[in-house]
């Protein structure tokens, strides 16, 4: 039965038999058996074949979110078990998008293994929203968001903040007419743009440059979105990227405008001037999610605490 069980978490994850039966390692028809099986035990069918793509019955939604639920009291069962023990082992799954964990977490993942060699570290990459769905469905221990709705879906704790930024190629026929409001990459990396002194980029002269921008599926792309719906204007694009890093370096060869973070920004880049908008949209704050629920393992709360006290670098 606890097989059983499995397999049906499995269709229902995977969202059919086919693809549940490959993650599985095993043949469709076997995996169709069982389950009828299953169903034929249980006295009524669990999913609808009618469906395309498959669907849960009624009675097949309560069922998998019952098993769901037993399956988080068991895992939350052993780590407490496990905790019961010093903290010399243990595991974190941590989701993150590309730019946390190229730009943001290497030197804290770093330190953290330095000073727990035990905890083995899983890192998963992906977008926001899948990796949301991942830590609902306890397949992560935490990950990290700027995103409002998903960090008021989890459990949180404020982590860092970063600036949204117009960069600009410096050799752009831009810089003739607003190149007085515009700061070094050395200014940026000493967080200059936070100073009242700094002056703000006029918005309407946002309608001038072309621009790389990120797809949509990015937190960065939804509020550039906002900047311009402010600004009152249309960008001109000239070609979308999936990867902020990717934008920051065309931005810097050259090839067009571009918005980024400021902690992508080295103090010794010179082929870029950047820009403050001064909108409360370019402001994100991120958050450390976890799942809601009340235990913490050991390994989850010392990370936690770890990344809270630790001092994020400017750039």
């Amino acid at each position: 039965m606890e097989l059983d069980n499995e397999y049906i978490l499995t269709i229902a994850r995977c969202g059919s038999f086919s693809k549940a039966a490959e993650a599985l390692h095993m043949t469709q028809p076997a995996l169709s058996i069982a389950i009828r099986k299953a169903e034929t035990r249980l006295g009524m069918p669990l999913f609808d074949r009618k469906k395309h793509p498959l669907q849960l019955t009624e009675a097949g939604a309560i069922y998998v979110r019952s098993l769901q639920e037993i399956r988080t009291v068991e895992e939350t069962v052993q780590r407490q078990l496990k905790d019961l023990a010093d903290l010399v082992t243990g595991s974190l799954r941590i989701g993150g998008s590309h730019y946390l964990n190229a730009h943001i977490l290497p030197l804290l993942l770093t330190q953290f293994s330095a000073s727990y060699p035990g905890i083995q570290i899983d890192l998963l990459e992906s977008s926001s929203a899948h990796l949301a769905s991942l830590l609902k469905e306890r397949q992560l221990d935490l990950t990290f968001s700027c995103d409002p709705d998903f960090v008021k879906a989890f459990k949180h704790y404020s982590i860092f903040h970063d600036t949204i930024l117009l960069a600009v190629p410096s050799g752009h026929p831009f810089q003739q007419q607003y190149g007085d409001y515009a700061l070094s990459a050395e200014q940026v990396a000493a967080e200059g743009y936070l100073k009242a002194s700094c002056p703000v980029l006029p918005l309407d002269a946002l309608s001038l440059p072309e621009y790389i921008l990120l797809r949509p599926g990015n937190n960065l792309h939804d509020r550039v979105a906002e900047i311009f719906q402010a600004a009152g204007c249309v960008p001109r694009i000239k070609t979308q990227v999936s990867q902020l890093a990717t934008a920051y370096h065309l931005a810097k060869a050259g090839y067009a405008a571009a918005f980024i973070c400021n902690r992508l920004v080295n103090p010794h880049d010179t082929g870029l001037a950047f820009y403050k908008l001064g909108l409360p949209v370019t402001d994100r704050e991120f958050f450390l999610l976890l799942p809601q629920e009340e235990y913490i393992p050991r390994a989850v709360r010392a990370f936690i605490h770890f990344c809270r006290e630790y001092p994020f670098p400017k750039y």
